[in-house]
């Protein structure tokens, strides 16, 4: 299933939990959610089941975070719906990964995107799920203050679901404090000691919101990072990074599958220190928020991408493709990466990506170089983002 095998087809959107259900519905019928095993995820299960929901199936897709599922089980069983663990490894490196760093994939120069690029493959796997069990409702839980929520609704309307989807927090945002208590009221306690958002896969490990939410008073735990923590080394290392059209195929001679050549890379570049990023991602209304990334190997792909086509590209083609590039991550990031336009600017890169063979080699000297605070005179950024959710939902509900 692919996007230029479907015709968009609009359903409608799900913005709150009266929404779940309109009238008219069966709630008989079974539901889709997805399920990161975080509060907002478990919340929603809980919410579905006390809805009078009997058949709601959890999913988490496994993008290569290394995570135990055995806790995502224990929460599913506790309040009795079925979780659903569905393995999109292999095409998220194929299909979305490798593009990534063929497109030289950075948003505004700042940081590497990672969740643009999972949030479509889920979207499509969650619908491949839907058909299968008859369900005509799929559910998330981004709010208005992740970006998660337009790309996630954008890849279900490209795709043409045509049931009903979206995420019910959009137009009802639920205080933590009421969550941690409802859930508590059910056995799960345990789910309110989580400060921060995370989202992890084999690209990326992502952290916001919490303690992060402030973009003028932020200062990351050591403890948060895992790849990129400085550790025994002599400050030297040399790396042969091999590609071959336009993939990277081999690390210091030899050959790896793109998957194991991203693990190995994490580790090996993460231990210098190097790969964490601090950048402002805006929202679909313009106001931009603080999130903190650690991509040690996608730090050292990517410029390596780069130094190799500089080697076999005339420099008109690469200032052109440098264009194109910021084309295919608005798209991506917009949650148009089923669309007519990000498809176009893909071949495009191709093209040229045909080119993109030989080795670059490095000596890396670790060096950490981090920031804890970013104040401008007049921001576009969040400092709080419930207090906002609050105020843009109210805003709303009131010009209608």
């Amino acid at each position: 299933m692919t996007g230029g095998e479907l015709q968009p087809m609009r359903g409608k959107v799900v913005r709150s939990f009266s929404g779940i259900f309109p009238e008219g519905a069966d709630p008989a019928l079974p539901v889709v959610t997805l399920f990161s095993g975080g509060l907002d995820s478990t919340y929603l299960l809980n919410r579905l089941v006390a809805m009078g929901a009997p058949h709601v199936h959890a999913v988490t897709v496994e993008l290569g975070e290394g995570e135990s599922h055995e806790a995502k089980q224990e929460i599913a069983d506790r309040l009795g719906v079925r979780l659903h663990v569905m393995d999109g490894r292999q095409e998220f490196v194929d299909e979305f990964i490798r593009p990534a760093i063929a497109a030289q994939a950075v948003y505004l120069d700042t940081h590497p995107i990672s969740s643009s690029l999972s949030r479509p493959l889920i979207a499509r796997l969650a619908m491949g799920l839907a058909e299968e069990l008859g369900a005509r409702t799929i559910l998330h839980t981004a709010n208005r203050s992740q970006n998660t929520l337009r790309r996630l609704n954008g890849a279900f309307e490209l795709l043409g679901f045509p049931g009903r989807y979206g995420s019910p927090y959009d137009l009802d945002p639920v205080d933590r404090e009421q969550k941690i208590r409802e859930l508590k009221d059910v056995g799960l306690a345990h789910m309110g000691e989580r400060v921060v958002s995370g989202d992890s896969n084999l690209w990326c490990r992502e952290f916001e919101s919490g303690f992060l939410d402030d973009p003028e008073d932020y200062e990351v735990p050591e403890d948060l990072y895992q790849w990129s923590r400085p550790g025994d080394t002599d400050g030297r290392e040399r790396l042969e990074i091999g590609f071959a059209g336009g993939a990277p195929v081999s690390v210091d001679g030899n050959p790896l599958p793109l998957a194991e050549l991203i693990a190995a890379l994490n580790l090996r570049v993460g231990v210098h220190g190097l790969g964490r990023y601090t950048g402002l991602e805006h929202l679909d209304s313009g106001v931009k928020v603080l999130e903190i990334r650690e991509m040690p190997a996608a730090w050292l792909l990517l410029r390596s991408y780069r130094h190799l086509e500089s080697a076999v590209l005339r420099a008109e083609t690469i200032r052109e493709k440098m264009h194109i590039e910021q084309l295919w991550v608005r798209e991506a990031i917009e949650g148009r990466w089923y669309g007519e336009l990000r498809r176009s600017a893909q071949s495009f890169i191709d093209t040229c990506a045909v080119e993109v063979t030989g080795t670059v080699r490095w000596r890396l000297n670790g060096a950490r170089v981090e920031t804890d605070a970013i104040i401008a005179r007049r921001p576009l950024y969040l400092r709080n983002r419930e207090d906002w959710e609050k105020a843009s939902v109210s805003c709303e509900r009131s010009e209608t």
